[in-house]
């Protein structure tokens, strides 16, 4: 069964939700927040995302220890059409499929993390307030401070999912989403970070807490990546309730 293009967002939901978590960010970029920025490759039940809403584009590719050896003919095959330049987010025994086709410059080991114990919520006391448009400038300050190689796109203020701490004109401390869709029942944590001289005091929990609460309202599974050897943010998450679900290999692509 050759590879194909695949745009009809009823398929693709019905493949990627069979396993939600290990497919949370698909499934949230099938939203109308996200879907014109995507494009989508399929091979029989293996699907693979190229995100295009972000410079360099992303690839994203998460398959079931079963099914590595099938997503990666899927991936072999779509190698000649993707970009010269792009980012990848790939389960453990993918790479070697695009090796071929690409100098593989890695970014890491990373945990998929998902919300499984909920109720260690109410152990840590929530801390922060909604933010908007009209905190873009704060945030961005922020980010510049503590987190500079963070991927923020402003759009993302827009869902309403974003919160954070403030002092005085400042914001300190903020957790937000990169994902978020009612529709499919799914958000991803991202662009989480405490300004460094505030850091020590439990805002980072404080935040996120306050965020998972949020989320829960409108959707059934939270999940987030994180940096395998960031041990602090591992635990923080560990302490609010979220465990390692999946683990996945972050890669610059660039065509040989």
């Amino acid at each position: 069964m050759p590879v194909r293009a695949e745009h009809d967002r009823a398929v693709l939901a019905e493949l990627l939700g069979r396993d939600p978590v290990l497919h949370a960010y698909q499934l949230g970029d099938l939203d109308d927040f996200f879907w014109p920025y995507t494009s989508w490759f399929r091979r029989g039940e293996q699907v693979a995302l190229l995100y295009h809403g972000v410079d360099p584009p992303t690839l994203l590719a998460f398959a079931a220890p079963a099914d590595t050896a099938a997503l990666a003919v899927l991936l072999a095959e779509v190698a000649p059409v993707l970009p010269a330049r792009l980012y990848a987010h790939l389960s453990p025994g993918l790479a070697d499929a695009l090796a071929g086709s690409f100098r593989l410059d890695s970014g890491g080991r990373h945990h998929r993390m998902a919300l499984t114990d909920p109720a260690r919520l109410a152990l840590v006391r929530p801390a922060g307030v909604v933010l908007g448009a009209d905190d873009l400038a704060p945030l961005c300050r922020l980010y510049a401070r503590a987190y500079p190689e963070n991927w923020f796109d402003p759009r993302m203020l827009d869902t309403g999912q974003y919160v954070g701490v403030r002092d005085g004109g400042e914001l300190r401390a903020v957790a937000g989403v990169h994902v978020w869709s009612p529709a499919y029942r799914v958000a991803a944590l991202g662009n989480v970070t405490t300004d460094p001289r505030w850091r020590g005091r439990g805002l980072g929990a404080a935040v996120v807490a306050a965020l998972c609460v949020r989320l829960r309202a409108s959707v059934t599974h939270v999940t987030l990546n994180v940096k395998a050897d960031n041990a602090a943010a591992v635990r923080m998450y560990e302490r609010v309730g979220f465990t390692r679900v999946a683990e996945y290999d972050e890669y610059t692509l660039t065509a040989v």
